[in-house]
């Protein structure tokens, strides 16, 4: 039993809360089941807009008519450019109503990439966000002989558009309520010819090697999964959530709109990326999901606050913590917390730790879920101390979302958890790989029968690239990709993922990739936290013109130094960073050197950045 928190408030759910078996027969059911009662809300022009079930079900029925209106078989795919909004799930889930394959587009892919995704995919219908993704669609839409309609979602700046190709979302729905009316019953039959082995979405790789793969999950699969969830993250009606992440990745879509769907917790669109931290202060979400990169900005915001306070609020903050990490200490290692400590956490929560978690927006935050990349575990251990779990769940495209999850009674950071109910896990003997078999592993690659074949063995077994390890009570650890493992010239096998977190748990480091595979010793690419790094500059008035001279900065190389220090010296000799670089480029999700989820593409900064990466060993 824990005192941080009340174990009572995650306890597992095995029951069946909405009957289906396919996505749009769940839909459907629980649009009935729930009528009035809130799905979704989204902020527009500053005020909160609600929609119910009931007003959810009526936009995706005349969506998918307008679909059929425009000649959508079952079976044909239609793509969804867009950054997270409501929209975005409304025109998923008529697409998946109609019998359809519903693929997502990250809205940072250049017009080449939309080329490459909607010919891949056989793309007939392709919704866009606003203007700008619109562009995008109309740059390369000569050479996508199958695609028949646009569908714009926002229609600002485009009233005057005269293109027969192109159509807004409401006019959509206005010929929907008209196909509705000639065909009452279309809809319905199509719902219930939708089978569960049937192809429902593709979701595509990131593309940190080569081109994105089109990973297909089918009906049963992600069926199978959401009800799973609700064993290891348990969530209801009552629950507030926040929508946020790309919709097209299989976190967001899998854990954020189909788990909502299934459990009835409410879905809260933020505005835009930028106001994250913002919208969570006014959602104050019950249930927290979010990827490390999040939960690395809140720990680097409250350090770089603290350093403007007070030195009574510093001090009294030095305390508290001091207090919440004595307790997640003791809770980790499964020892009683002497009541003297529980009365002081108590004194430490009302002075300080409460207001940091309002400061963040995580104040009702019954748990927090982390996924979709490695989390350092101090930054894991600072959110226990203020009192709220954090759970770290792994798993990845072809898995449909989480395969491993972390249990509330038992939270071990730096391990990524036990094998999930409704799955399997193992480790390969020979080569320590992580392998994965079950209901919620994917069908395969679209268009790429020798790279499936590659993936999943004659056993069932889904070969995840991650190599790790199993401890005694099941716990998983990842060390490393198998492709990213550093052998020294030395012959010292390195996983440099552990030293990459380590550094981003500086509020000054975005990110960071190691280097140093048959080389005498390692060295690093670094990626500056702008923000922290500017306002470090300006406190410490250090002169910059721009981000390449503040990255130039003698002060600025000092300041990472030291940083990188402090995880050197947590390290053996031959494991210790001995030079570095910082990018001097502001990196977006548009650059190359990122993925759409902001991870640094490791092969590719090595052969862009060969030349500065051999002045280091010169």
């Amino acid at each position: 039993m824990s005192n941080l928190w009340d174990l009572k408030h995650i306890e597992p759910k095995h029951e069946i809360v909405v009957q289906g078996e396919t996505l749009p027969e769940m839909f459907w059911n629980a649009a009935a089941l729930r009528g009035d009662a809130v799905f979704m809300r989204q902020k527009e022009l500053g005020l909160w807009r609600s929609w119910t079930w009931s007003h959810t079900a009526q936009a995706v029925r005349e969506i998918a008519h307008g679909l059929m209106a425009l000649g959508f078989q079952p079976h044909d795919c239609a793509s969804i450019l867009s950054h997270t909004v409501v929209e975005w799930v409304l025109a998923d889930l008529a697409v998946l109503s109609c019998g359809g394959i519903s693929n997502g587009i990250y809205p940072t892919d250049a017009p080449t990439q939309v080329h490459y995704l909607c010919e891949d995919s056989a793309t007939t219908v392709l919704f866009v966000e606003d203007e700008e993704q619109l562009d995008k669609a109309l740059e390369v839409r000569d050479q996508l002989p199958r695609l028949r309609k646009i569908v714009v979602f926002d229609m600002d700046g485009l009233r005057d558009l005269d293109d027969p190709q192109v159509m807004s979302l409401d006019a959509l729905r206005e010929s929907g309520r008209a196909h509705l009316a000639q065909h009452p019953g279309e809809l319905d039959a199509r719902v219930k010819a939708c089978r569960p082995e049937d192809l429902a979405i593709l979701v595509y790789t990131s593309g940190t090697t080569g081109k994105p793969k089109g990973a297909m999950h089918c009906h049963r699969g992600i069926v199978h999964t959401v009800r799973g969830y609700n064993a290891i993250a348990p969530q209801d009606e009552h629950d507030e959530r926040m929508c946020f992440l790309p919709l097209c990745h299989i976190a967001e879509r899998i854990g954020g709109e189909y788990f909502a769907m299934y459990t009835g917790s409410k879905l809260n669109f933020v505005e835009n990326p930028e106001t994250v931290p913002e919208n969570v202060r006014e959602i104050a979400p019950t249930v927290f999901t979010a990827v490390p990169r999040v939960w690395e900005k809140f720990y680097s915001g409250v350090t770089i606050q603290l350093r403007e306070a007070s030195r009574l609020q510093q001090v009294a903050y030095a305390w508290a913590l001091g207090v919440g990490t004595r307790i997640a200490e003791l809770v980790l290692a499964g020892q009683p917390v002497p009541a003297s400590l529980q009365w002081k956490f108590r004194l430490a929560r009302v002075l300080v730790l409460d207001n940091v978690r309002k400061l963040i927006g995580i104040h009702r935050a019954r748990f927090l879920v982390t996924g979709a990349a490695p989390i350092s575990p101090d930054l894991v251990k600072w959110f226990l101390a203020l009192g709220v779990p954090m759970l770290e769940v792994w798993g990845m495209t072809e898995t449909c979302g989480a395969a491993t999850y972390t249990p509330p009674e038992r939270i071990k950071p730096g391990m990524i958890g036990t094998t999930a109910p409704y799955t399997e896990v193992k480790i390969d003997p020979g080569t320590g790989e992580i392998l994965v078999r079950g209901t919620n592993v994917f069908m395969g690659y679209l268009n790429l029968p020798e790279k499936t074949a590659e993936t999943i063995d004659a056993d069932g077994w889904l070969h995840t690239g991650d190599v790790g390890f199993v401890d005694a009570d099941g716990y998983f650890k990842i060390t490393d990709r198998m492709k990213d493992i550093i052998i020294t010239a030395g012959g010292k096998n390195i996983t440099p993922s552990e030293l990459e977190n380590d550094l981003k748990f500086s509020p000054y480091i975005t990110d960071a990739v190691v280097v140093g595979d048959r080389r005498a010793y390692l060295t690093a690419i670094v990626m500056v936290d702008q923000e922290n790094v500017e306002k470090y500059a300006q406190e410490h008035d250090i002169p910059f013109s721009n981000y390449a001279s503040l990255t130039r900065a003698k002060e600025i190389q000092d300041l990472i130094w030291s940083e990188i220090e402090r995880v050197n010296k947590k390290m053996a000799r031959v494991e210790q960073i001995k030079k570095f670089f910082l990018l001097e480029n502001q990196l977006t999700a548009e650059d190359e050197e990122l993925t759409p989820t902001m991870k640094l593409k490791r092969k590719l900064v090595e052969k862009k950045y060969a030349d500065r990466i051999e002045a280091m060993y010169t």
